[in-house]
């Protein structure tokens, strides 16, 4: 994270090193701005990035319990073959 003072810098250049790394704009040493740079994302990206209700539903499916790849292989074929039964 890169820290400037607000005078010492222009909007061209913080938003050329944000694409690098965050940068902070301080104001008689406080901060005042957070510049992200965001080149290389699309209109998708920045709006679930900053949506509540994504992270929301993000963090409800990290909650729930997972199987492992193994189980998760057993299962499928204990599925596949109640469903296509070998042919003797």
């Amino acid at each position: 994270m890169k820290v400037i003072d607000i005078g010492q810098t222009t909007l061209e250049g913080s938003v050329t090193d944000a694409q690098h790394e965050r940068v902070v704009l301080t104001h008689k040493g406080k901060p005042i701005a957070l510049i992200v740079g965001v080149a290389g994302m699309d209109e998708e990206q920045l709006q679930l990035g900053s949506s509540k209700k994504f992270w929301t539903l993000i963090e409800r499916r990290r909650a729930q319990k997972t199987i492992s790849r193994a189980d998760l292989e057993q299962r499928l074929d204990q599925i596949h073959r109640a469903i296509l039964p070998e042919q003797e």
